[in-house]
C-alpha cells in the first residue's frame, strides 16, 4: 500500500501534521521513536492502534521528503 493512502494531513489534526490515518500519532513521533533506537515491535505494542504497514509508510514519506529535498547553495 502506498504511504498516502495511510498518511494523511487535515488541518484540524494536530495543527496540520502529516499523521498515521485514523490516529493522532504524527509522523514525526513514530519515526522520533524509531531514530532513537525503540524496536518496531515495542511501537507496534505500545499503539496498539498502529500496524506495520504504518510505520513503513512513515519511512516511505519520510523517504519521499528526503528525495523531494533540494538544498539552495548560499552563494560566496
Amino acid at each position: 500500500m502506498a504511504w498516502s493512502e495511510l498518511i494523511v494531513v487535515n488541518p484540524d489534526v494536530l495543527a496540520g501534521k502529516p499523521v498515521i490515518r485514523g490516529t493522532r500519532l504524527s509522523v514525526e513521533f513514530i519515526l522520533e521513536l524509531l531514530a532513537a533506537g525503540q524496536p518496531e515491535a515495542e511501537v507496534l505494542h505500545n499503539y496498539p492502534g498502529i500496524t506495520h504497514e504504518d510505520i513503513l509508510a512513515c519511512l516511505s514519506y519520510a523517504s519521499y521528503l528526503a528525495h523531494e529535498y533540494k538544498a539552495n547553495p548560499i552563494p560566496a
